[in-house]
């Protein structure tokens, strides 16, 4: 299926963050798609018809009794290639969730047969009431992406997870879905590292590397797409949220290893495509290390934990419910592949994506290639395309592996 030129309907319902369903409106139809907009009678008290005609084009259904002889409330549902319903409110999750049709929107939801997706927007309590939790849970049971919300401001001075994710993150999302790779990690809990650690050597320097996290943003955002709980633990990372995953912020390997360790206990696939470094200052200074005409101190380091075997360690030795996909990342400069298909052996983990890293390669660009080698002795090569892609070879090769 290609990418523009589908019908989708943008379901709306009744939420504060109305407005910013107009911008994701209008990434839709600027990107060619031809968007039919079904908001609930409250939603409209937010943002008013003329308003979703104008933006779409299209004339505006909200009730199941107009133009009755197009059947509506089926024929919506049917024609879509896509549903997505932003935002969507508690009520609208609970609905979905028992198959009400009580209005054209639910109608909208049960008669269609594409791909669903939901992007929640509410307050906190709403969110983490059990109530919604389960009916979140129905609905991923059932095949439809509900993407986590964005934790930040709400309405009035509240702050907390229940904000609705930017609209160009849930636009990614819908355009990977429509793209044909949505579903096939639905029910599943995955756990992505991205980004590069800082070791501090005073409060103002420190020990880092060059990554963007943009291959681990890509992979946290495409498994969403295909329906994934997705935690993410990102260090240091100057990028948007991916709408939809979980945000651990961390700076440190200590730190990442402390968050992906937790995260990982109850995860059923661990990517670590985070540039974790591999030492730290022995002793770091309290204050800043002024420049003087005496040499500097030496700067003694100290061997970081290693975050990809001891998860491997730890599986062999049954020790709870680790994940069953453990996947590592080598960057390599030479002998590209003989130090990846040792470092796989040293690790314990079941895939490691091998790529070259150097000036233009790798680290901050758009795109990637790599070579995935697995435990059995199999070798995938990927060849340089958008980091997105590779994070679906990657998956593909993932959800094989899963039960």
């Amino acid at each position: 299926m290609s990418e523009a030129g589908n019908t989708v309907v943008l379901g709306v319902s009744a939420g504060i963050a109305v407005y910013k369903s107009c911008e994701l409106l209008r990434l839709f139809t600027e990107s060619g798609h031809d968007v039919r907009v079904v908001p609930t009678r409250d939603a409209l008290r937010f943002v008013g018809e003329p308003t979703w005609a104008a933006l779409s084009g299209n004339p505006v259904a909200t009730e199941v009794w107009e133009s009755v002889h197009e059947v509506p409330h089926v024929r919506i549902g049917q024609s879509a290639d896509l549903v997505v319903v932003a935002p969507a409110t508690a009520d609208v999750l609970a609905r979905a969730a028992h198959g009400m049709a009580n209005d054209l929107l639910t109608n909208t939801l049960l008669t269609a047969r594409c791909p669903v997706v939901f992007a929640p927007a509410m307050h906190t309590e709403m969110w983490e009431h059990p109530a919604t939790r389960a009916n979140v849970a129905t609905l991923r049971e059932r095949g439809a992406v509900v993407i986590e919300p964005a934790s930040g401001r709400l309405t009035g001075a509240d702050t907390g997870p229940g904000r609705l994710p930017d609209p160009a993150e849930i636009y990614e999302v819908c355009r990977r879905v429509l793209a044909g790779r949505g579903g096939d990690l639905a029910g599943r809990h995955v756990v992505v590292s991205a980004g590069g650690t800082r070791e501090a050597i005073d409060p103002v320097r420190f020990i880092g590397n060059r990554s963007s996290g943009l291959q681990g943003y890509a992979l946290a955002r495409t498994a969403v797409a295909r329906g994934a709980e997705v935690t993410l633990v990102s260090a240091n990372v100057a990028l948007p949220d991916p709408a939809g995953a979980k945000m651990v912020r961390v700076e440190s390997a200590t730190q990442l290893r402390e968050a992906v360790l937790a995260a990982a206990e109850h995860a059923d696939a661990v990517v670590m495509a985070a540039a974790v470094a591999d030492f730290r200052p022995v002793r770091q200074s309290g204050t800043k290390i002024k420049k003087s005409a005496a040499e500097p101190d030496p700067i003694h380091l100290t061997k970081n934990p290693d975050i990809l075997a001891e998860l491997g360690e730890t599986r062999r030795a049954g020790g709870g419910t680790y994940p069953r996909v453990i996947v590592g990342f080598a960057a390599e400069t030479d002998d590209v592949l003989a130090n990846g298909r040792a470092k796989l052996e040293r690790k314990g983990c079941d895939l490691l994506v091998v790529n070259q890293v150097g000036e233009n390669l790798a680290f901050g660009t758009p795109d990637n290639a790599a070579v995935v080698l697995t435990a059995e002795g199999e070798s995938v090569e990927i060849p340089r395309g958008p980091k997105e892609d590779l994070a679906d070879v990657v998956w593909n090769l993932v959800v094989r592996r899963l039960p």
